[in-house]
């Protein structure tokens, strides 16, 4: 079994993986962490059955299917002023700096968007390729961040991080199984893909990610 993640996505695919794993101990896997473009890349050289990741190019050299919510929220430490506030202005944040990913990424991608819809520009301080770096970097105070919300379960268990309850957030987003369409997936690739599309929701911390963004996400 060849599969590709986000980066953002490898916080609960090592759970279903190991779960999947528990039950088809014989299987061999290759599991690789990479960002937007290295799943593409690896999914061109065939180096990956399926690809867990955000939203795909829309192509018709592939199949995508969603399987999951993936909501992005503004993360801060725990003692900025803007923490435990109630439905933050969205302009409030013209006064803040934040730490963003890269150029290309799909949450990056994903932010400006939205935000260029609303009319709001956020002052950027710096770019950071990964989600922990973004989260230490907003934890010792050099911005706020913003990040799928599923990175977030450990840093919210323990304080050291809080999502700010801001106008229009999350962002919703989705996480999608993608494949080749002209690919046929062997037997353990297709019971793999099924595994997710029935069961990811079980290997994620709703009650964590529900209490942090003040939604139930049945209803986002």
């Amino acid at each position: 079994l060849n599969v590709s993640v986000a980066n953002t996505v490898h916080y609960f695919a090592i759970r279903l993986l190991a779960e999947f794993c528990r039950r088809r101990p014989k299987v061999r896997v290759s599991f690789k962490v990479t960002n937007r473009k290295g799943l593409l890349q690896n999914l061109e050289d065939n180096a990956a059955d399926l690809l867990l990741m955000g939203q795909p190019p829309e192509t018709p050299e592939l199949a995508a299917e969603v399987f999951l919510k993936n909501p992005l929220v503004i993360i801060a430490p725990a003692g900025h002023p803007l923490a435990g506030q109630r439905n933050v202005a969205l302009g409030e944040l013209a006064h803040e700096t934040f730490i963003m990913r890269e150029m290309g990424s799909g949450t990056r991608n994903s932010v400006e968007r939205f935000l260029a819809e609303r009319g709001v520009r956020l002052t950027i301080s710096m770019e950071m390729n990964t989600n922990e770096a973004i989260k230490q970097g907003v934890e010792e105070g050099l911005g706020l961040g913003i990040v799928s919300v599923h990175t977030l379960e450990r840093e919210l268990q323990s304080g050291r991080l809080v999502v700010l309850n801001v106008a229009s957030f999350p962002i919703i987003r989705q996480w999608f199984i993608v494949y080749r369409t002209g690919k046929r997936l062997s037997a353990i690739a297709t019971e793999f893909a099924d595994f997710v599309r029935n069961e990811a929701q079980d290997f994620v911390r709703n009650d964590i990610i529900e209490k942090a963004i003040g939604h139930k996400l049945a209803d986002l």
